[in-house]
Order: C-alpha cells, then structure tokens, then sequence
C-alpha cells in the first residue's frame, strides 16, 4: 500500500539550497562538554514521487568546509586524524527508503564519511511549503542522527589523566534543508 505525501508536498524534484540549509554536528569533549560545528551542503536532490515509496534523497557536504569556531581544531578535523579532507574531500548521503513514523518520517540511507559508508536512519521531520519573494516553490525539512564516529574509520582519541578520552564517540548530527522545485 502506497504511503502519502505530507499535506502540502507536491511531486516533482527539488533542489536542496545551500545557501539556506544547514548541517551541523556535535560531540563530547573531554566528557565535560560539546563541541559544535557546521560543515556546507554543498549540493543535494529530493525527487518526491507519487508516494514516499517511490521519493528519494540525495545529498553531498564539503569536508573542507568544516568550522567549529577553531581554526587549529578545524584543521586537525580534516587532516588524516580524523575525515582525511583532501583524499575522502565529501561526505555523501543516498536514501533507500522513506517510511512514516507517527507525524514524522524516517529516511533510510548509506552514509558515507572519510571513506566508510554505513546504513543510517534519519529521524525528519516535514517543516511546510512556501513561496519565496522571487517566485520560487520551497519545501523545508529537519532532520536528525545520531552516529559513532568509530564506525567511520574516525578513532583518533587522547586519553585523559582524569580518566575518560579526549574525544566522545557519538557524533549528534542534524540538518535544516531548504529546498526549491524545479521549473
């Protein structure tokens, strides 16, 4: 049985906006604290269908684009401690299903971070539809997942004297999106 669209969706594709979408993150620090982040959305496609069934999902961030509001930190992140930037230089989502999940929805997917993909679920939520100042049709969505980072080939840790490491393994991960139809 085919699973409707959310009231207001319409079919058709849908460019993700870069501009106007974000992807943040967050980890445990010293196991006292978080440390926040962002990193680009640098392109990504929602194809609604008819159903949810046949709607998918794609999308691609920049690992360069990292920032934590530390430039050293920044650096280290992208270097072959953690993503490898320069050699894995995209983080790289593509959904394989979509399901309802009470007034939210779940979009199954492979992730694929410094080279290792996985299967993740993303926890999202429908925002609405409008239409922008210059005419164009936009649909917005929040989505949430929560990883291990150790999953992802992401191990570098420092041990602390008080006991506990440096760097917590579950990485918080959410987005806003934002994005438009196509003429």
């Amino acid at each position: 049985m085919a699973t409707p669209l959310p009231a207001g969706l319409t079919t058709g594709t849908y460019d993700i906006d870069p501009s106007h979408t974000t992807a943040a993150f967050s980890v445990r620090h010293a196991g006292i604290a978080k440390v926040r982040g962002t990193i680009a959305v640098a392109s990504g496609t929602i194809t609604v269908g008819d159903d949810l069934e046949s709607s998918s999902v794609t999308a691609e961030l920049d690992a360069q684009s990292v920032n934590t509001g530390d430039a050293g930190r920044d650096g280290h992140l992208k270097s072959a401690d953690f993503w490898h930037a320069d050699e894995n230089p995209a983080w790289t989502f593509s959904s394989t299903a979509i399901r309802p999940d009470g007034d939210a929805y779940i979009i199954s997917g492979d992730l694929t971070i410094n080279g290792v993909t996985k299967g993740v679920e993303l926890e999202t939520e429908f925002a609405g539809t409008a239409k922008d100042p210059f005419g164009n049709d936009r649909a917005g969505f929040e989505a949430s997942l929560e990883i291990n980072r150790k999953e992802f080939g992401l191990t570098w840790n420092a041990s602390l004297e008080t006991g506990g490491f440096l760097v917590g393994e579950k990485v918080k991960i959410t987005l806003d999106v934002s994005a438009i139809a196509k003429g």
